[in-house]
């Protein structure tokens, strides 16, 4: 600070060749007033130096700065931040060349890592998110989506054997659908979770007549010219480098010393780099040479057109059941039955959709009822949510509290325009149900995202014995269906009771509801909504269901009705559990608590949905957790007849 008012006191506002100041610091360059301004160097007592552009105190402009642990930085300012485009080598030989926000990573960049890993593409916040391509020094190549430092949502990864994944990842992991190509030419079509193989799938050896890829690789994300169209969301997992991607800090502040800037502190952990970065660059450039060359596409192209000179090869495939990468089902079968097979499950599919919508709403117009709930969703939570929070009076449960909106297709002062028809919407109770999602932790933003965003709803092929039809939202949080009058008015009647028990048992079973609509169409049909919380929405793969009613009467699936997602019954339950006793003691109390409701409801048709996920063998949850597990885990195999028996 005395440094600081020798400098303030000072009463030439010309320029100085050269100022000592009383704590030894060391300033040469222009002034405007009292405060550098224009061209000038700073020299702290470390040994720092700042040579660049300043602006009333501040550095802003082009600059370079040299910081005493080696490091250095060249490239744009802003008050006194790493702000804007330049260039970071740190100490330990890192580099990185590209965006910046004030001192963090922030936008397009291209970093080299000290142990000679590269990574390029969208940063945030100081860490890969976006679109990027990640290259280990061993040679192994991720091109794909990353989202807070790790791999996540649909990426392709080469491993420098030939093998190569193409499908989705969460947290670093393959996590979902996705293809897997091995090195000598097999392939395995299937899903993941965590890492680990889970549920069924097919694998085809070397030399198999692979099927037609490209609706396999649409569904992934590739277009017709079999370009990936990777989103930008993105994340870097760093087992396989021990990368780490701690924000980038600078340890010197220059507060301290001069009012002119603000703090950097010092670091040698931040990176930069000397290449040069093409200002037109972008991540999906790398993604589309590689997925052309490498992933499904390229598989799909080499399946299509080599379709003529794959008659006479192997038809036998392996159809699979692994459960948290164990292989617990195996059976051989020929590929031309399995094709016959498909075709006509899928005719049946189509068929079973078919009726279903037509019984509904007449065919296509259901495409549109789906439009109209997700336009009077946004309207009525954008409405009530800016409304301050209250208790809730017995008079928003009456008949008056209720939200009334006609949708023109052409728009309206108050509603916007849109594709689908004309229809009026009704919203039942809505401060009621904006409460019920304040108990149950539910952000505003996130509900109307994960139903009105542009991704749309998914509406499930085979309705329920009631006749109604279920909508599933993208991410799977919300089950919307539709309700009979007799079952809405059931309902609003109950609604009071349900929201006492919601406020006073935050762990009830029962299930979660967000919200209840009307739609009316032109000519008088009324459809009715009601959205639920989906109790099944989670990282976990769930590899059972049960719908438990506590009798043996008629609690049996016919065994030869089981299929993959057949929900079982009560006898069909084989199972101990051991749990903790006060666990134990807690579900059970609320277990009563929830019936002695019900009953209050005479509600006499309920049931336990239970569902059970199957932890991985404890020897591969080491291997998952080991250094490089996904670059080796796939890869130490070879030979097909190896591999098919090899828990995996």
């Amino acid at each position: 600070m005395v440094a600081l008012q020798q400098l303030l006191n000072m009463e030439d506002s010309g320029r100085v060749d050269k100022r000592v100041l009383s704590n030894g610091d060391i300033y040469i360059g222009d002034f405007k007033g009292v405060l550098p301004h224009g061209k000038g160097k700073y020299t702290w007592t470390d040994g720092t130096v700042y040579e660049g552009d300043w602006e009333e105190g501040k550095m802003t402009g082009k600059g370079h700065i040299v910081w005493s642990s080696g490091s250095k930085y060249e490239g744009e300012f802003s008050g006194g931040y790493l702000h804007g485009f330049g260039t970071f080598t740190g100490s330990d030989g890192s580099e990185y060349r590209g965006a910046w926000r004030m001192n963090i990573q922030h936008g397009l960049g291209r970093k080299q890592y000290s142990n000679s890993d590269i990574y390029e593409g969208s940063w945030k916040e100081g860490v890969h998110e976006g679109s990027g391509r990640y290259s280990w020094n061993s040679g192994n190549t991720y091109i794909g989506n990353w989202k807070g430092g790790k791999m996540c949502g649909r990426g392709v990864m080469k491993w420098v054997n030939g093998d190569l994944f193409d499908g989705f990842w969460l947290n670093g992991l393959r996590h979902g659908s996705g293809v897997y190509r091995y090195a000598d030419g097999g392939f395995y079509f299937g899903t993941w979770s965590r890492g680990l193989k889970d549920g069924k799938g097919t694998f085809y050896p070397a030399g198999t007549k692979l099927p037609s890829l490209r609706r396999w690789s649409s569904s992934l994300g590739y277009d017709d010219s079999r370009r990936s169209s990777l989103s930008e969301s993105s994340s870097l997992h760093s087992e396989q480098g021990g990368i780490t991607n701690a924000r980038p800090s600078f340890g010197h502040s220059f507060s301290e010393k001069i009012s002119i800037s603000s703090r950097l502190r010092n670091s040698g952990r931040i990176s930069s780099r000397t290449n040069s970065l093409d200002e037109n660059w972008s991540p999906s450039d790398s993604a589309r040479e590689l997925a052309s060359r490498e992933p499904s596409c390229a598989l799909s192209r080499a399946s299509n057109e080599g379709e003529g000179e794959v008659q006479d090869r192997s038809t036998v495939v392996y159809e699979r059941e692994y459960m948290q990468g164990v292989l617990i089902k195996e059976r051989i079968r020929n590929t031309e039955s399995l094709r016959k097979s498909k075709q006509k499950n899928k005719f049946q599919m189509k068929e079973a959709k078919k009726k279903s919508c037509v019984n509904f709403f007449e065919g296509h117009q259901s495409y549109y009822l789906m439009l109209n709930l997700q336009l009077g969703i946004r309207y009525t939570v954008g409405k009530i949510t800016p409304v301050p929070m209250r208790e809730v009076r017995h008079s928003d449960f009456e008949d008056r509290a209720r939200i009334r909106m006609y949708f023109p297709r052409k728009g309206s002062q108050f509603t916007p325009p849109h594709y689908s028809i004309d229809f009026y919407w009704k919203d039942y109770c809505p401060m009621v149900f904006r409460n019920l999602r304040e108990m149950f932790k539910l952000d505003a933003a996130e509900y109307m995202m994960s139903i009105c965003g542009d991704d749309g709803l998914r509406e499930l092929s085979s309705p329920g014995k009631s006749g109604s039809i279920f909508y599933l939202s993208l991410d799977d949080r919300f089950v919307i269906k539709t309700l009979k009058k007799s079952e809405l008015k059931f309902f609003l009647k109950m609604l009071p009771d349900y929201y006492r028990h919601v406020g006073k048992h935050e762990n009830t079973l029962i299930t979660k509801f967000f919200g209840v609509h009307r739609i009316k169409l032109r000519g008088g049909r009324k459809v009715r909504f009601v959205v639920m919380g989906n109790m099944f929405c989670t990282e976990l793969r769930i590899h059972q269901r049960y719908d438990l009613k506590g009798s043996t009467q008629g609690r049996k699936t016919d065994k030869d009705k089981i299929r993959e997602n057949t929900t079982l019954k009560d006898c069909d339950l084989k199972y101990d559990f051991h749990m903790d006793k006060m666990l134990r003691e807690s579900l059970f109390k609320q277990l009563s608590e929830d019936c002695m409701f019900l009953q209050s409801q005479q509600i006499i048709d309920y049931s336990l949905l239970l569902g059970l996920h199957f932890r991985a063998p404890e020897q591969l949850k080491a291997l998952l957790e080991s250094t490089g597990a996904i670059a080796n885990h796939e890869s130490s195999t070879s030979g097909d007849g190896d591999r098919k028996r090899k828990v995996q």
